[in-house]
């Protein structure tokens, strides 16, 4: 309903290592066990080279999981080719003793394992009759593979360290792989692999000097929420009772039906405006000021099946910009009438408006007490984003496709996760949802989105680094423990490493948006 703004304010979570209830996702877009922390934004990535994973995929190429260094007989010819993007290409050539040196492994193994018709287990069976039973292509694959496993370690020496978990891939198909190895005895690939990004500051160092204007709410005020929220809990102790003899006045809540059309202008003909339209509205009239400035004051008196039309012009200040401006008419029908009958404001409901107090001190006392709580997680929250977007603004930094498209599978997931929570979706909903022309149309609406993320996590994991900050073993393991426990409470899988890796990102997030706010000059202004 375009033309109400939100009736309550933003809530505030206080336990930032609380995983939600499971829900059932498949298993390509489960995100990582993501771990909230205070601010809007997700400190998700590591602020450091992730570890080397090698997962070359190809196609028609098996894949290369070895990653241990067999000494090679002879080196490797190397060739490195920065390209956009913190991408690399080595083109990598093996030489025909290394080769030759492989292929005789895989014959050995062949006469371990094969059961050749004529020869006793164990019995050496002569090369040209184990080829010949095996196939020699069968034969040529496998050399090819275990030339693969075996120098992809090596050739991977000189970019290891900076290597992004699973973002190695072997660009060579495996057909033409065979074919050089097959007419010269020797084998050349190429390897793409995305590389951990360099942060530059512009200007350098700048973010030691912050000076950040954090804008408020004025509705997370201590005292004006908490009595925001005793009027809300005393109105839902009452009795609603149907309007019968008299027009809308202050205090009535109302069920409504809304149109609303363009003004006709310079010969245009009128249109309708949607955006602007609901059926069955419920309307307080104590919310007055979140609806266009005017409407209240247009239905004041409108009875039970009486209809009205006005005109009104939505404030060019207005939250959604198409219509910021924009002179509409408007016709409500008022489809029910009703009034609050309201029990007496005393002791004896105070119980009712908060469980345990005695007397309506007491409640204004335990709502101010726990709105003053909010009110500060709600401005530190604040804080946090206004640093981490100037921190975005000072950082310049070439993303590669493999983060971009791990922070943008993270947030999809976690979006259907949220989808998934308000309302139960079927197998076929959730397969749309998940399918890759889904995903793919997620990650190019979103792709400033996830950019701008993905910014904010390299500069807060690059000021760690730079300023020597520290997490506490102690403050990890405690961590980890909570989240294991509450998998565990819910019969849910899970990753202790991965859940070590994260919970050390987001404390290690906190630690420097921390030393930030130490270190800023820090203005509020409340809207």
């Amino acid at each position: 309903m375009a033309f109400c703004t939100s009736s309550s304010p933003t809530s505030f979570h206080l336990k930032p290592f609380t995983i939600s209830p499971p829900i059932s996702l498949p298993n390509s877009f489960k995100p990582t066990t993501r771990f909230p922390s205070r601010t809007h934004h997700q400190l998700s990535l590591s602020h450091s080279p992730r570890k080397l994973s090698i997962c070359a995929r190809a196609a028609a190429a098996p894949p290369v999981t070895e990653t241990v260094k067999d000494p090679l007989p002879a080196d490797l010819v190397v060739e490195e080719t920065q390209e956009p993007n913190c991408r690399i290409r080595l083109s990598v050539e093996v030489p025909p003793i290394v080769c030759d040196d492989c292929y005789k492994r895989v014959i050995n193994e062949f006469m371990k394992k094969a059961k050749v018709p004529g020869f006793r287990p164990g019995k050496k069976v002569p090369e040209s009759i184990l080829v010949s039973y095996i196939g020699k292509d069968n034969v040529k694959k496998a050399a090819v593979e275990a030339i693969l496993k075996r120098t992809l370690p090596h050739a991977m020496s000189s970019i290891e360290s900076r290597a992004l978990k699973d973002s190695i891939r072997i660009t060579s198909t495996f057909a033409e792989m065979e074919k050089i190895y097959s007419s010269s005895n020797t084998l050349r690939y190429d390897i793409i692999v995305d590389v951990a990004p360099e942060v530059k500051w512009v200007p350098e160092d700048g973010y030691k000097n912050l000076k950040v204007v954090v804008e408020l709410d004025n509705e997370i005020e201590a005292k004006t929420a908490a009595e925001r929220e005793l009027k809300r809990r005393y109105k839902a102790l009452s009795i609603m009772r149907i309007v019968t003899n008299r027009g809308l006045q202050i205090g009535d809540v109302t069920v409504l039906d809304i149109s609303a059309t363009t003004v006709e202008q310079d010969g245009a003909e009128a249109k309708n405006v949607p955006a602007a339209e609901s059926k069955g509205f419920q309307f307080d009239t104590e919310d007055g000021d979140r609806v266009v400035p005017g409407f209240l004051d247009a239905i004041i008196g409108i009875q039970g099946g009486e209809t009205k039309t006005f005109p009104l012009v939505f404030p060019d200040t207005w939250k959604q910009e198409d219509l910021r401006g924009l002179p509409c008419q408007f016709t409500v029908e008022c489809k029910e009438l009703f009034y609050r009958e309201l029990p007496e404001m005393n002791d004896a409901i105070a119980d009712k408006l908060f469980p345990g107090c005695t007397t309506i001190d007491q409640v204004k006392e335990s709502l101010l007490e726990r709105c003053i709580e909010l009110e500060q997680t709600a401005k530190d929250q604040a804080t946090d984003n206004a640093i981490l977007d100037q921190l975005r603004q000072m950082v310049q930094v070439e993303i590669p496709q493999t983060l971009f498209e791990e922070q943008g599978r993270q947030l999809y997931g976690a979006k259907l996760l949220q989808i998934q929570a308000n309302m139960k979706l079927n197998e076929e909903q959730i397969a749309t949802l998940s399918s890759p022309k889904a995903v793919r149309e997620y990650l190019e609406n979103q792709r400033e989105n996830i950019e701008n993320i993905i910014k904010q996590n390299l500069a807060v994991g690059d000021i760690f680094k730079r300023e020597n900050l520290q997490v506490s073993t102690d403050e990890i393991v405690k961590e980890v423990e909570s989240s294991v426990a509450e998998f565990k409470k819910h019969k849910q899988d899970y990753d202790e490493e991965s859940i070590q890796e994260q919970v050390q990102e987001v404390l290690e997030g906190a630690k420097v948006l921390e030393w930030l706010r130490e270190q800023a000059d820090i203005k509020y202004v409340t809207e």
